[in-house]
């Protein structure tokens, strides 16, 4: 019923869209001609069959919905290029304005994503009131059969509800039918909880098991293979790696990535473009105060305008990094950089206004341009700094997994300048997984408005 409405609801869209780009292509609410009508009826068919091929009306619950939007997206303009395709086939395309296929495309995106926000917004609404719901079995002790089941509680929008919990270790005297987690019957025995499934109907049986239990895996599935019953393996890999990562094909086989790159080469290639264009558009927007601060810094002591020290960069390659001198000249002893600190006599009056303001960090954009970094990601630290923490700090050399940034999740939160407690590296290094875990995109641009609009000038830089 549900797949059928959100047929009919997408149809409705595409029709409302090609009325909107009729609006628009000239002037007016005005009827749509024969030859669009014509195209109307043809996609609304390719539509509906064409749509469930890229997987729009399969169950969303628990699952991002940005991923729905592409799919939307993508499915909406093949059916249009199929349609504009055929109709070249029957020598009818000159009947069509370019431009009113092209308002019809976009306005259509706009209308089918705005559609099914606004329905599974309505749905979360309708779950969080308790309805709508589907039954989940979970086969799992603790810590992660609880802790699944704890998601499922916080997140009641999702639409999925526990009804009970196996765990075979479970002491005796805790799964006699009235013992509960988090208000959740536990279930010792397995081929109990089998019949409570099908007594039931639980259609969601979710597998929280260790490989260890091997035996039991297969005594669930072989038990349940003629039951009409969602089994899902949900391995508890969080103790094997730092990241939440999905399953990847690697020659025909599942693999998880426990130490990898999080931000796939295909996603990547926004950011990638975005460096390269925001950092030539710097260069040349800031070329007179790079020209300025060169005159200033050359000014305030002896030495060059640069200050070059190597970093690592993506998967530990090393590179240069370039900033404003801000120092006098000096020499650390072999193996050991000295961070600056609050009234360090090394810094220049200069250098001081720079540190404070961040315009030292400038000419970075020069490594963002050549490849070296991007705009926004972890901040490199000295190599003689990575060989310290590196042991001391869980999942610090991760950070390298990805390229080095001017800006980041852990600059924007306050964490930038001098870290003279190992905390302080803690916490820089666990926002720096967060960013990398959550990348997006989006994120991306979020942390470059948000550095535009507060973090050029730091209290802990000096």
């Amino acid at each position: 019923m549900l797949s059928v409405l959100a047929r009919i609801i997408d149809i409705a869209a595409v029709a409302a869209a090609a009325l909107v780009a009729a609006a628009l292509h000239r002037g007016g609410l005005v009827p749509l001609s024969d030859m669009e009508t014509l195209a109307l009826a043809f996609s609304c068919v390719l539509a509906v069959w064409m749509f469930p091929a890229f997987g729009i009306y399969q169950s969303w619950r628990g699952k991002p919905l940005y991923d729905l939007f592409a799919r939307v997206a993508v499915a909406w303009l093949a059916v249009e290029g199929t349609g504009i395709l055929l109709s070249f086939s029957v020598h009818r395309a000159d009947s069509l304005s370019r431009l009113w296929l092209a308002y019809w495309a976009a306005s259509a995106v706009v209308l089918l994503v705005a559609a099914k926000a606004l329905v599974y917004t309505v749905l979360k609404g309708i779950r969080r009131e308790g309805y709508n719901l589907k039954a989940v079995a979970v086969a799992g002790g603790a810590p992660f059969g609880h802790f699944l089941i704890g998601q499922m509680h916080s997140r009641p929008e999702a639409g999925f509800m526990p009804v009970l919990l196996f765990d075979e270790d479970a002491r005796a005297d805790d799964a006699r039918g009235d013992a509960l987690v988090d208000g959740v019957p536990v279930e010792r025995d397995v081929q109990s909880m089998i019949e409570f499934v099908r007594r039931r109907a639980v259609r969601e049986l979710w597998l929280a098991l260790p490989m260890s239990k091997e035996r039991t895996i297969h005594r669930i599935v072989t038990e349940l293979r003629n039951d009409f019953v969602n089994i899902r393996f949900i391995p508890d890999v969080r103790s094997l790696s730092l990241f939440s990562q999905p399953v990847v094909d690697l020659l025909g086989v599942p693999a998880i990535n426990l130490a990898a790159s999080p931000i796939t080469d295909l996603r990547v290639w926004p950011k990638r473009v975005f460096d390269r264009l925001f950092a030539l558009g710097v260069l040349i927007a800031l070329a007179p105060v790079f020209a300025v601060i060169a005159v200033a810094v050359k000014l305030s002591s002896p030495g060059p305008v640069f200050f070059r020290q190597r970093r690592k960069g993506l998967d530990g390659n090393e590179f240069e990094i370039y900033k404003f001198r801000s120092m006098k000249q000096h020499a650390d002893a072999p193996g050991t950089v000295t961070q600056a600190r609050r009234g360090d006599p090394r810094i220049t009056r200069v250098g001081a206004f720079l540190r404070r303001t961040s315009l030292d960090e400038l000419p970075q954009f020069i490594n963002v341009l050549k490849g070296e970094m991007s705009v926004v990601g972890p901040r490199p630290h000295a190599l003689e700094h990575d060989d310290i923490y590196k042991d001391l700090v869980r999942g610090y050399m991760h950070r390298y997994r990805i390229k080095p940034g001017i800006t980041g999740w852990a600059q924007i939160n306050g964490f930038r300048g001098e870290t003279d407690r190992i905390e302080k590296m803690r916490d820089r290094v666990r926002f720096d997984l967060h960013y990398m875990q959550n990348w997006s995109f989006g994120l991306d641009l979020k942390i470059v408005v948000l550095t535009l609009w507060k973090g050029f000038v730091g209290h802990n830089a000096y």
